[in-house]
């Protein structure tokens, strides 16, 4: 429960500033971080704001949450050198790669919290003060400073920070003065960090525990306000038009790492803020909330476990997709009563509470990526364009073999678990959804990060209904293709034209990499199999299924397919010190993908991916499927849904189409559109422009049709029996959004 001041304990503050003020007792300090004040009386000591002073306690209440590992406590009493150090640490290496020195940050933390935590084991004993005492003293001796900044600006300080806030009294005047030192380094003026971005929230923390630390009320407020300056809508580091998050200028997704540290930072201050002068905005607040509604969950796969296809060098970590928690949600509802219920809604399925009951459909446009759940699956599809890098760069060697990552990659997702740390035994050539030349090397990390080349990449969607296409030229091969996944209730198609290369190296298309969680059952012109473990080449197929989701081919092709065991290193793919002595890797893995061969000129694929069905169902499904492909040529690529009613058309190139009931589209520029029926009527159209560049789009459909908005205009010719529809495209941050036109019946 938050405890608010009462007003007269406040007015009696303020009645002592200005007294304070008006009798010159005010005087300037520089502090360890800014050139603010604070307030002192005559007798030099500072007066107590008892709004700081509630912040303060939450704080170190906060701090003093986790429980204490009495076992780690002992050791760490037992170990400690003369000198501070503990001799399992290697301090000598301060590389990016190395600075094991955060071990002795992390046991400096456990000492401090195990030292002032009322009630635990070792409060107030004398071992542990004596032993995190002489571990402080060692690290201010030596300043260790690490070759990559994110250590010295902000890992170092924030455990630093932590352990002065918790010891406060227990420490001496050197332990002060030096360890605020270096607890500055987190400063908005400073080196690295202090830049728009993923980082500058989280520093803005560090400064407001510093201002706690000091006991400096101005201090505080200009941090608080310069984090709240931060949360703005942007279309360069930050929060994008389109709720997604963008770190760098890069304009890869950073949505997963960077957005979501923006965003847990500021709900954690919000919380610990309430009630006091320092209190958030509500501005501020609903910004946050609707990015974490409409931009973060909506790339987590029911959201609850983030979506491989958001992330970039992180799948080289440990456990990168474990679920999601609770804490930024309950932190955003107690901060907040805007958009209660869906906040709710959120914390109770990731506590197991409520069943999965999401429905949507949501494109990235300033990221190139689109996801698409479903109450029994999520899927995505990650592409990139001339307006943005492919995917970061592996800052700190991780992720050292994810150079495809983003080549049209389509993770699909039952119960968001099929991926987890599967990265090491990984094929990185065989990304799923991905088309890619099978080189015998990939070329070094150093190559990983590369401008895309082509503008038409995007996605049209209602909210609920949508497709993606993407005019795919390898930054990495003399490959290109045409890629498009259209995404529907029940499944979902992909399409692929005119791949063609120029390289001495097959090229395939890999519908899925995964880890092997059940049988693998086929269907071949002899009937049903289930496979042996092993690898395969099968001819003839019709479906797949595996681990409840099938992959269908309207057409029997050949294929190739994999599920057996695979083994790998961490080191692999991260030289992070951590993964130098972790055993080899073993896991089972199912792989399934398309051989388009050797310099394929104008090969393709065509395939339907649906999620949550059994071999008995399956049958049925594609007797009786709704599915049909109208398209998939170099110009056009094309779904129709008889049961949904719903047809998705990519128009690579200005063009005509017949669709159902004899009706036609003809379009005078490159786009995507999507058009819903009822009663053999359209009653609905969505358009964008992949490209980003037009300023208006124009289509006609050989039908009469009436509707007008406020970017949109239809006209009719009644002797011929057509409609003639403009737009007007968004512009700036919003271009590439969808247009939604409900039309009169």
């Amino acid at each position: 429960m938050i405890t608010h001041p009462t007003s007269r304990v406040n007015l009696l503050f303020f009645m002592a500033v200005s007294f304070l003020s008006l009798s010159g007792f005010i005087t300037p300090r520089n502090t360890v971080n800014d050139s603010l004040f604070e307030i002192r009386n005559t007798a030099g000591r500072q007066l107590i704001n008892p709004d700081l002073e509630t912040v303060r306690k939450r704080i170190v209440n906060d701090l003093l949450q986790p429980l204490v590992n009495t076992g780690k406590i002992k050791q760490l009493i037992e170990t400690i050198q003369p000198d501070g150090n503990w001799t399992g640490i290697n301090y000598k290496d301060t590389t990016k790669t190395g600075f094991q020195h955060s071990i002795h940050l992390e046991n400096m933390l456990d000492l401090a919290r195990a030292y002032k935590k009322p009630g635990g084991p070792y409060y107030k004993n004398a071992a542990v003060k004596k032993t995190v005492s002489v571990a402080l003293d060692f690290w201010i001796a030596h300043d260790f400073i690490c070759e990559n900044w994110w250590w010295n600006e902000m890992g170092t300080p924030n455990y630093m920070i932590n352990t002065l806030l918790i010891l406060d009294t227990e420490l001496t005047e050197k332990q002060r003065t030096e360890g605020a030192r270096i607890a500055s380094r987190a400063s908005f003026t400073e080196g690295v960090g202090p830049r728009p971005g993923g980082d500058f929230v989280p520093i803005a923390g560090m400064v407001c525990k510093q201002a706690l630390f000091l006991r400096e009320a101005a201090m505080l407020q200009h941090a608080i306000d310069v984090m709240v300056a931060q949360v703005v809508i942007t279309d360069r580091r930050g929060i994008n038009p389109d709720m997604g998050f963008h770190h760098r200028l890069d304009n890869v997704t950073s949505i997963h790492t960077y957005g979501t540290s923006y965003v847990s930072s500021f709900a954690y201050w919000a919380v610990k803020l309430a009630g006091t002068q320092f209190t958030l905005p509500d501005s501020a607040l609903k910004l946050l909330i609707d990015y974490y509604l409409d931009g973060i969950c909506k790339a987590t796969a029911f959201a609850i476990y983030p979506d491989p296809g958001a992330e970039n060098r992180d799948l080289s970590r440990k456990n990168a997709l474990h679920a999601s928690g609770t804490e930024i949600p309950e932190n955003l509802l107690m901060a907040s009563d805007y958009r209660k219920e869906e906040l709710q809604n959120i914390i109770q399925i990731r506590k197991g509470k409520h069943y999965p009951n999401l429905v949507w459909d949501k494109y990235f446009w300033h990221s190139s990526y689109f996801a698409h759940q479903r109450k029994n699956y999520f899927t995505s599809a990650r592409m990139y364009s001339s307006r943005q890098n492919n995917v970061e760069e592996p800052y700190n060697e991780e992720s050292l073999k994810m150079h495809h990552l983003a080549d049209g990659s389509n993770f699909i997702s039952r119960t968001g678990r099929e991926y987890v740390n599967i990265f090491p035994v990984w094929d990185w050539q065989k990304i799923p959804g991905a088309t890619i030349v099978q080189k015998p090397l990939l070329p070094s990390s150093k190559e990983i990060a590369k401008k895309g080349l082509t503008d038409f990449v995007g996605g049209v969607t209602n909210g609920e209904f949508g497709a993606a296409a993407f005019d795919f030229r390898s930054v990495h091969d003399l490959l290109t293709a045409r890629k498009a996944w259209f995404f529907f209730d029940r499944e979902y198609v992909c399409l692929g034209a005119d791949i063609h290369s120029e390289e001495a190296y097959p090229v395939v298309t890999t519908l899925n990499q995964s880890l092997l969680k059940s049988k693998v059952v086929v269907k071949m012109k002899d009937g049903v199999e289930t496979l042996m473990k092993d690898q395969h080449f099968l001819n003839n197929v019709s479906w797949v299924l595996q681990d409840s989701v099938a992959y269908v081919f309207p057409n029997p092709i050949s294929v190739h397919l994999s599920n057996t065991a695979a083994s790998g290193d961490w080191k692999d793919i991260t030289h992070q010190s951590w993964a130098m002595t972790e055993p080899v890797v073993k896991k089972e893995v199912f792989s399934l993908w398309i051989d388009h061969g050797t310099k394929p000129q104008n090969s393709s694929y065509k395939y339907i991916v649906v999620p949550g069905i059994d071999s008995k169902s399956l049958n049925d499904y594609v007797s009786n499927s709704k599915v049909r492909i109208l398209s998939n040529t170099p110009e056009i690529q094309a779904v129709q849904h008889s049961g949904l009613n719903l047809t998705q058309i990519v128009f690579y190139k200005p063009g005509s189409l017949k669709i159902q009931g004899g009706l036609q589209v003809t379009v005078e520029e490159p786009c995507i559109l999507m058009l819903k029926t009822s009663n053999g009527r359209i009653n609905e159209i969505a358009v964008s422009d992949p490209t980003q560049k037009l300023k208006s789009l124009e289509f006609s459909i050989n039908a009469l049709i009436s509707g007008n908005g406020d970017n949109w205009h239809v006209g009719q010719d009644k002797g011929k029996k057509s409609s003639a529809i403009k737009v007007d495209l968004p512009k700036a941050g919003f271009a590439g959004n969808s247009v939604v036109m409900i039309l009169s019946q």
